[in-house]
């Protein structure tokens, strides 16, 4: 029941669809915390060096791949190196189905929260009681984490079963532009608040005392996640390129893009703290607790706050969406399914998967020596498996595969690709060593 082999209807879809699966949850909260934490511009400066570097080499060598293997993460990597090469294969499709699982879980906060920004509830109960009453009672709820979950996968499976022209670049075509839209008012009225200009030092001001050793191994580690690498995303979307299209160029212009939109979160979420008088803190906290509280003390803000999360959303979904992409592609090209059959199998099999991360702030799952279950899983599939994988594919694309990502970059020497030997340098060495220090300092339990 295999199906012929799908392609981008477009260029622009294709830039669209693969800067959602880049442009994540880690862009908006992540990216300009750790930024304020190591020194603002000083911290910016060396993330920039990282992701124009490494990080677009690797996206290079992953979209050659899945071009040239015109199949899933398992398929190209079988197709291409077979034997052990597979397994590597098999690590970017068991990260995109486990991080998938507790994405959807984080994906179903957000939609619940999209609907009580809808009613300007959030504010209210934020101020009314502890700030953090509204986000504790809605992850400590097994039945509405569930519920939001099973949401978002409905979601995600109606949109992917589709297909890549109709469904998934489609889909992308109008969200993504939306994002660069919402995302651009919400920059403005942050800078337009009063006192945001210290905001604004203390985002790009560099101090250069605070990025040490950690503070460059952490933008080595967010720019290496920001592009959603050794995932099997940029894979499997790769293998949907058509052999015309000049892979560096679009690799530059998604990178370009990716980074914009970590940079301008910056700049709406910094301002905004500052301006309010509220010290931003990290992660779900940042999200769901401190911003909410932000929203209310500005004039407007119920708007705003609705605009945010409508940005966050879009940040989630279009991310989840390529995420099952990948699962999708294994179910289609190994398991000969059609897509509709292999949509609905595999949403079947994340929801499954995503259920103990919906629970795993209840009592009904138990902690993981020490940490919640997902934590756990994320800790183990961030700091570990992918890793990992990057090295392997750095490995296999700079020493067992180069002619032939050579020829595939190049169009069989059709393009011209200048700069390959320093590509080649830092996936053979740069890369690697680089990760290996990453996978080190970061895989400590």
């Amino acid at each position: 029941m295999g199906e012929k082999r799908e392609q981008w209807g477009s260029r622009f879809g294709f830039l669209m669809a693969a800067a959602g699966s880049a442009i994540g949850l880690g862009n908006i909260w992540r990216f300009p915390y750790v930024t304020g934490k190591f020194g603002g511009a000083a911290f910016l400066a060396f993330y920039l060096l990282i992701v124009f570097t490494v990080g677009i080499s690797i996206t290079i060598a992953e979209w050659a791949i899945g071009r040239a293997g015109k199949s899933d993460s398992v398929g190209s990597f079988r197709r291409l190196g077979g034997g052990f090469w597979t397994i590597v294969g098999w690590f970017g499709f068991i990260s995109a189905l486990v991080i998938l699982s507790y994405y959807s879980v984080i994906a179903g906060w957000i939609i619940y929260y999209v609907k009580f920004a809808f009613s300007g509830l959030i504010g209210s109960i934020q101020t009314s009681a502890s700030e953090d009453v509204f986000f504790m009672a809605l992850i400590k709820s097994p039945k509405l984490c569930i519920a939001l979950h099973l949401i978002n996968m409905l979601l995600v499976v109606g949109i992917t079963i589709k297909g890549i022209s109709s469904g998934i670049e489609k889909i992308c075509k109008i969200l993504m532009p939306g994002l660069f839209v919402i995302l651009l008012v919400l920059v403005a009225r942050s800078l337009t608040l009063a006192g945001s200009i210290e905001g604004v030092k203390f985002y790009l001001i560099p101090d250069f005392s605070k990025l040490g050793i950690d503070g460059m191994l952490a933008a080595a580690g967010q720019a290496f996640f920001s592009l959603s690498l050794a995932m099997g995303i940029a894979i499997t979307y790769g293998s949907y390129l058509g052999k015309d299209e000049k892979i560096t160029g679009l690799a530059r212009t998604v990178v370009e893009l990716d980074t914009l939109v970590a940079f301008l979160a910056g700049l709406v979420i910094f301002p905004a703290c500052i301006a309010t008088g509220i010290v931003p803190n990290a992660g779900a906290g940042l999200t769901f607790i401190t911003l909410p509280r932000v929203f209310t003390q500005m004039p407007f803000g119920k708007v705003f706050e609705l605009a945010f999360f409508l940005l966050f959303f879009i940040a989630a979904i279009t991310s989840a969406i390529a995420l099952f992409e990948v699962v999708v592609a294994y179910g289609i090209d190994q398991l000969k399914m059609n897509r509709k059959v292999s949509s609905i199998v595999m949403g079947i099999v994340v929801f499954a998967l995503g259920t103990p991360s919906a629970l795993a702030e209840t009592p009904l799952v138990p902690k993981i020596f020490g940490k919640g279950f997902l934590d756990a899983v994320d800790f183990v599939i961030n700091n570990w498996l992918m890793p990992v994988t990057a090295i392997f594919i750095c490995i296999f694309v700079g020493w067992f595969w180069s002619k032939g990502a050579k020829d595939e970059v190049t169009n069989e020497g059709k393009i011209p690709f200048k700069l390959y030997p320093v590509w080649l340098f830092i996936c053979r060495f740069v890369a690697p060593i680089l990760l290996t220090v990453l996978l080190i300092s970061g895989g400590k339990w």
